[in-house]
């Protein structure tokens, strides 16, 4: 996520008010992020038995734990979340690495990230996952030992790696900013003049990334449908989207470049000034394509190919509305210093990394109790959101692993130094 590099945060002690909106950020997308998963085992829309772990399509990768008890409210809210959230993350981590790569050079660069995002992606996949998805397993397992899991585990096609595909996409994106930076100059530049075309001409460049989003997104959606993945080995990721979210993340790359203190990103800018309209148009997509979805799971593999089009073109909108809504929300209103959220955001990426072990754990934990879904998707949260933030202010103690999660550059910001 966006969350995970220097890429959303510059000195604290010399901020801007766009930078600080961005650092806030920073605190409110993990805040969704735990939120999402911590939910996830009480959609209404959930089969009434969790999915077995040794068939496939092997859908507990989404649903780790399917409870009983659920709540119709919770489908509204993940679908939102589905919609746009990774989308504004690739958005995101896109809008530093122009001045990063200016400034480090690429090889530099590369070495920063492949500390960053791959040895994480590595060792989390690696070590935590087997961990984390133990419960996923007892759900339908006739043998519970340890030693039978991991005969399971090694039985799969696949190395299940959660959330953590995003680290690797994210890596595969800053493999091929680098790479243009350094081998075709000529196309970094046209990359660049999205900057001024954002703040010179902001509804033509929204027009335009529109255009450009439907014809990366529609087509994939249409051969692959929108919800199926790809995985080999532990690199996966969604079909439909991989276009999607290249062009999100370069077109961050492209806005970035010029400052995020200007244009699309000025307090005074255009996401700011209509910041209410950005809203209505997001609940507005929202509930269109929530509504062209319902109907072609209505009619499953026979819905008309004019009726997933439709679909399909409502998610490349929903997604485009609701991603700038809520930068235009925040830019609006979170523009400050939020002490309360400091500390939150300087552990941002380090709880993203950890919190999938304590969201799977909590909600096989709650399994057996009669308590309504709604109490159980706070319980699971509020201790997602301590258990999480507790262990990545241990973690954060050492020093390498401070070095990785970046728990010594918020040390360093907090005294006014430069980011590295």
């Amino acid at each position: 996520m966006s969350a995970t590099t220097e890429q959303l945060t510059g000195s604290i002690g010399l901020m801007n008010r766009s930078s600080l909106a961005l650092d806030n950020l920073r605190a409110f997308v993990i805040l969704l992020v735990l939120s999402f998963h911590s939910v996830l085992a009480y959609l209404q829309f959930l089969p009434a038995e969790p999915f077995s772990f040794d068939s496939p399509p092997y859908l507990w990768r989404a649903f780790p734990i399917v409870d009983s008890h659920r709540w119709v409210g919770f489908d509204l809210y993940c679908a939102w979340q589905d919609v746009f959230l990774m989308s504004l993350f690739f958005f995101l981590s896109g809008l530093f690495v122009w001045p990063s790569l200016n400034r480090k050079g690429a090889a530099n660069f590369l070495n920063g990230r492949l500390l960053r995002l791959g040895l994480p992606f590595v060792l989390v996949v690696a070590l935590l996952m087997p961990a984390t998805l133990y419960p996923t397993y007892l759900q339908t397992a006739s043998d519970p030992g340890v030693a039978a899991y991991w005969r399971h585990w090694l039985a799969l096609p696949f190395w299940p790696c959660g959330p953590m595909w995003f680290l690797w996409l994210l890596l595969v994106g800053d493999f091929g900013a680098a790479a243009v930076h350094r081998f075709a100059p000529r196309l970094g530049n046209h990359l660049v003049r999205l900057a001024s075309v954002a703040e010179a001409h902001p509804a033509r460049f929204f027009a335009c990334f529109v255009f450009v989003t439907m014809l990366a997104y529609v087509p994939l959606a249409l051969l692959f449908t929108p919800s199926a993945w790809f995985q080999l080995g532990p690199f996966a990721f969604q079909l439909s989207r991989p276009l999607h979210y290249a062009l999100y993340f370069f077109a961050g790359v492209g806005v970035g470049a010029g400052g995020v203190e200007r244009g699309l990103f000025a307090t005074d800018g255009p996401l700011v000034r209509r910041w209410a309209a950005w809203i209505i148009a997001a609940v507005v997509s929202l509930c269109a394509w929530m509504g062209f979805t319902g109907l072609t799971m209505e009619e499953g593999a026979s819905a008309p190919l004019g009726l997933q089009t439709l679909a399909d073109l409502g998610f490349v909108l929903a997604c485009f509305s609701s991603c700038f809504a809520v930068l235009g929300v925040v830019l609006r209103f979170a523009a400050r210093r939020l002490p309360s959220l400091a500390g939150l955001s300087s552990s941002a990426y380090g709880m993203y990394l950890v919190h999938y072990l304590f969201v799977v754990w909590l909600q096989f934990a709650l399994l057996g109790m009669a308590l309504p879904a709604v109490f159980k998707g706070a319980v699971v949260f509020s201790g997602t959101l301590f258990l999480t933030w507790s262990t990545v202010a241990a973690l954060g103690r050492l020093p390498p692993v401070g070095q990785i999660i970046g728990a010594d550059r918020a040390k360093g910001a907090a005294r006014g130094a430069a980011p590295s």
